[in-house]
């Protein structure tokens, strides 16, 4: 630190003499030569004073910023290792601590959602679900549980509640948008309701109760293949950017489609819902995977692509029954038509693929 100092110093006397030098040069008052030549030394010397401050701020900054990192790496660890801890209250606390780790780092977030995704994956069965599939709290078995269900129970609950809690929501400045994979999850009362995704994939999911999108919008594909709404779905204001898979879906109850919107492609399932509240909006250049027979929907004819304009009509309701065969495939050949496309086959035959597969089924969406 020495060598530094004595190179401003020698710097600031440099200064000093050649200041002072031109002053006497051109004739400059005694008094000014000094006081001017004095001045100009020390401004040297307190530039350099203020540069080592500012270099010894940013070290201690960098400093901090890593240990930082490192505090916020052993808590994720430590959180993540007690999710599988015996005790519910346990487990409800390192799921806070993810929680609140998601919002005090962001780069976490994404990381967060995908534990609390995978813990929601874990097989799970409540006996109030076969009683009252559509409404679980009012069924008599709802209290009439082991207490390790009844715990469980709970955790899972907290569990859906911060993951609506982590998303980004809303008309806040933070429009980012998150993943989710809630690939074969129970899911109870499942809200998300003005929440941003990026990938909504709920492949072979079972949604009990009201299960609840509203306002909600997902930029990515929505996969909901083989899954079972065994309750009310209220879909009523979502916009689905980036399309649907209801391949295979079961809809036990009656589905809010008002001022909902679908982008991309669509791919009903083959019963639709029984009742249906309200349109679904079919936005331009939307591809169909299959005829969308029974559906209640509504649009342009370019919304609904080359093989289904005559069954969708402006302000329309009413579905598609069939498609015309042309050598494009569906529309714009975005989506080329094959020949398995509309037949009846199992979910085996779908070749629906692990949970933690993201990636949509080539029944689902053309990549």
């Amino acid at each position: 630190m020495r060598a530094p100092w004595l190179m401003a110093v020698l710097a600031a006397l440099l200064t000093t003499v050649v200041t002072g030098v031109a002053l006497v040069l051109v004739h400059a008052p005694p008094v000014e030569v000094v006081k001017t030549a004095g001045v100009a030394g020390g401004a040297v010397v307190a530039l350099y004073a203020l540069w080592l401050n500012d270099r010894r701020r940013k070290t201690e900054e960098a400093r901090h910023s890593l240990e930082s990192e490192k505090v916020a790496d052993e808590r994720f660890a430590r959180s993540v290792e007690l999710l599988g801890n015996e005790a519910d209250q346990v487990r409800v606390g390192a799921m806070h601590a993810l929680a609140w780790l998601a919002k005090s780092t962001p780069r976490y977030r994404q990381t967060v959602l995908d534990v609390l995704c995978a813990y929601l994956r874990r097989p799970f069965d409540h006996p109030a679900y076969q009683d009252q599939a559509d409404d679980p709290n009012r069924s008599p078995s709802a209290d009439d549980v082991s207490q390790e269900t009844r715990l469980e129970h709970q955790v899972r609950l907290t569990a859906q509640r911060l993951i609506k809690d982590t998303l980004s929501w809303g008309d806040l400045d933070e429009d980012v948008h998150y993943d989710l994979d809630l690939t074969g999850a129970s899911l109870e009362y499942f809200s998300l309701d003005g929440r941003r995704v990026n990938w909504l994939t709920a492949r072979r999911a079972r949604f009990y109760g009201i299960t609840r999108f509203r306002k909600i919008h997902v930029l990515k594909p929505a996969l909901f293949s083989g899954a079972q709404f065994l309750g009310r779905l209220e879909l009523s204001g979502g916009s689905f950017e980036g399309g649907i898979s209801f391949q295979e879906v079961e809809f036990a109850q009656e589905v809010e489609l008002s001022d909902a919107s679908v982008g991309n492609f669509f791919h009903p399932s083959d019963q639709p819902p029984a009742r249906q509240i309200g349109e679904l909006k079919v936005e331009p250049k939307t591809e169909f995977r299959r005829p969308a027979a029974g559906w209640q929907l509504t649009g342009s004819t370019e919304a609904a692509g080359l093989g289904l304009r005559d069954h969708v009509e402006q302000n329309a309701r009413g579905g598609a029954d069939g498609v015309r065969s042309d050598g494009n495939g569906l529309g714009n050949g975005k989506v080329p038509a094959k020949a398995d496309e509309a037949r009846a086959v199992g979910l085996d035959g779908e070749g629906l693929r692990d949970q933690r597969d993201t990636e949509p089924e080539p029944d689902e969406v053309q990549q």
